[in-house]
């Protein structure tokens, strides 16, 4: 293999053959949010989660996921009106160290972005996750990617609280928590100004109808309320900064949004095995809730 000067890209075609091609050429040419994993994640004995598939709202399609970590941090790129799409594992970059010696490494995620660039990221479950290899692989596909005007990040694991309060906003982000014809607008007037959860739901009519329609608008951030502490009744709901009827549109700041609601049946993620969802904390809240994630 001469993979020649500079970093290399490995990814599969549409019918399923690899192709080898200049990190910079296909960077410009090759829709990787459209790809097959060039490599399977690796299923590892003993541990509780596995690859699965986790159902995107931005593009309507699932997208591979390795590990509960990654499943998380596919959860906030959904929820991201910049990201106009997702793929797991769809690239393999190769590149030749000081010692000449060819090195691989394919990171786990790939996001692109709406104005064109794209993010390469790991999900490692902890800071050390990896190993020494890890890191130094970190160290040269962040510089492939600075090359071209793209990012690479290690993605850290979010705190407990935001990340059960982002799973269960997932399982309300299929458009068919919209509800009636309607609802939603009944929902958006009923939070016209800020107001507790419950109290808003029941404003808008029956909350076991009403509720899976306010989740829903706080997944796609036409509704807001922090994520910081845990969802409750009382909790203050406030008007979105997206809050047109036909769907969000992109915001300015990444990873502090919404991705637009496509339908396609499925919603959740399969994962390997089954993870149990915890409705503490939540109330009344909880009513109407939509498939596990």
């Amino acid at each position: 293999m001469s993979i020649g000067a500079g970093f290399e890209a490995v990814f599969l075609d549409p019918l399923g053959q690899a192709v080898q091609q200049r990190w910079a050429d296909a960077a410009l040419a090759v829709a990787f949010e459209d790809l097959d994993p060039v490599s399977a994640f690796p299923v590892v004995p003993g541990r509780r989660w596995g690859p699965g598939l986790w159902w995107s709202a931005t593009t309507g399609r699932h997208v591979a996921a390795g590990s509960n970590a990654m499943r998380i941090q596919l959860m906030t790129m959904d929820r991201d009106p910049q990201v106009t799409g997702m793929a797991g594992r769809p690239v393999r970059l190769l590149w030749r160290d000081r010692r000449s010696r060819v090195r691989s490494w394919v990171p786990q995620l790939f996001a692109r972005y709406a104005d064109g660039t794209a993010l390469l990221a790991d999900c490692p479950g902890h800071p050390d996750a990896g190993g020494e290899r890890a890191l130094k692989a970190a160290q040269a596909v962040a510089a492939a990617c600075a090359d071209i005007g793209w990012s690479y990040r290690r993605l850290a694991p979010l705190d407990e609280v935001p990340a059960a309060n982002l799973k269960w906003l997932a399982g309300y982000r299929h458009p068919r928590n919209q509800g009636r014809p309607g609802l939603t607008a009944a929902v958006l007037d009923a939070f016209a100004r800020p107001r507790p959860l419950i109290e808003g739901a029941e404003a808008a009519g029956d909350p076991l109808e009403v509720l899976p329609a306010v989740f829903h608008a706080l997944w796609h951030h036409t509704l807001t309320t922090g994520l910081e502490t845990p969802l409750h009744e009382r909790v203050i709901v406030s008007p979105g900064s997206l809050r047109q009827g036909s769907g969000p549109k992109p915001a300015k700041n990444p990873h502090d949004g919404a991705g637009a609601g496509r339908g396609e049946e499925s919603q959740g993620c399969v994962p390997a095995a089954g993870y149990p969802a915890s409705d503490a904390g939540r109330g009344k809240a909880g009513a109407g809730r939509g498939e596990a994630v």
